[in-house]
């Protein structure tokens, strides 16, 4: 499997937005623009397998470059694992 790097820049991109989105559903995490794509990347894990363990369509996939981004499933896997986060590491 390769990818370009124009391909990757726009993975990336979406990655972050996804990211983005789901830190203003779920709540902010310090950081920025680098978080909010970590937190893309692992919804587009995340959000997959909870779909996928309840049996859920894909409604809204892009390809690039030839890879698939799960774009809503990403963003609800993102606001799940923020979700986690602020769960387990309450501040008081």
């Amino acid at each position: 499997m390769t990818i370009t790097l124009p391909g990757l820049i726009v993975l990336l991109v979406i990655a972050a937005l996804c990211g983005a989105v789901a830190r203003a559903i779920a709540g902010d995490v310090r950081g920025g623009c680098l978080v909010s794509t970590a937190l893309g990347f692992i919804g587009a894990l995340l959000g997959p397998w909870i779909a996928q363990q309840f049996h859920l369509p894909e409604p809204f996939m892009l390809r690039i470059a030839g890879q698939s981004f799960p774009v809503l499933w990403s963003i609800i896997g993102a606001s799940v694992f923020v979700a986690i986060i602020h769960l387990v590491s309450r501040r008081r």
